[in-house]
């Protein structure tokens, strides 16, 4: 049983609605992303900056002395998963610069600070709004099921490499030979895109409906795209009321996922 009482009344009123009519994704043709600063994506502070200029100089395969867009990404993950500590944060909006600060992050948070490394180099970023059913995190809260959020709003980066927009569960072109993502245990799903793909949109990249990576069936909305997780947020709210996020991040910020 999810429960309704922690999210924002009109995330509730939403709820009500999708369960009588078949809602359509936003179009994504006018959704272009961008590569500037936003109050969530703060890549011109100091933190971000020194993060940036680790990504440049790590040892990666170089072409003609450079290292591809899609390259630079994947090792930004790599030095993300490894220095900021994976915590059940409700803080959906927190800063770029202060999750480096504090040196922990949810999957959003995190996924935010490899959005934040991707404009400062020159990719732009955009993000797919869904609302996933709050029943795909019973296995990370086995003993409190009755307070997992009925819905689950999630930012899911996109990055435009050469041409084209990648999905972040895309990234490192894996597939599903790595194993389904099954969300138990310690690893999140930001550590779950470097082994495996992650397919939120019917197995398009997993080769067939049905493939072990191809998680549409817990999706209950499809809000489209958005230029920024800011715009996300802003107009459809985090996934806990405010209520909720402050009575929880002292705990939640710094429970270590999976543990």
């Amino acid at each position: 049983m999810t429960s309704r009482l922690l999210m924002p009344h009109r995330r509730a009123e939403r709820v009500d609605r999708t369960a009588r009519a078949d809602v359509r994704p936003v179009g994504t043709q006018d959704v272009r992303g961008s590569t500037r600063a936003t109050a969530i994506l703060d890549w011109a502070d100091p933190r971000v900056t020194a993060l940036v200029e680790r990504v440049r100089t790590a040892p990666v395969e170089r072409v003609r002395g450079e290292a591809s867009a899609a390259e630079t990404l994947r090792v930004a993950h790599g030095i993300i998963a490894r220095d900021i500590r994976p915590v059940y944060s409700v803080e959906d909006r927190r800063r770029v610069s202060r999750t480096l600060r504090l040196g922990r992050g949810s999957c959003s948070q995190r996924m935010a600070v490899l959005e934040a490394v991707a404009r400062a180099v020159g990719v732009p970023t955009r993000v797919r709004g869904l609302l996933v059913d709050g029943v795909f995190w019973y296995p990370r809260f086995p003993r409190l099921k009755p307070l997992v959020p009925e819905q689950v709003l999630l930012a899911w980066p996109e990055f435009r490499l050469e041409e084209a927009w990648v999905p972040v569960g895309e990234l490192f072109g894996r597939a599903d030979g790595g194993g389904r993502f099954t969300n138990r245990g310690g690893e999140t799903l930001f550590d779950a895109v470097a082994r495996t793909t992650v397919d939120w949109g019917g197995a398009a990249s997993c080769g067939a409906p049905g493939a072990a990576c191809d998680l549409s069936a817990q999706v209950l909305v499809d809000l489209g795209h958005f230029d920024s997780r800011d715009e996300l947020f802003a107009r459809h709210g985090q996934t806990l009321c405010f209520t909720a996020r402050t009575l929880g991040e002292p705990v939640l910020g710094r429970w270590s996922a999976g543990l």
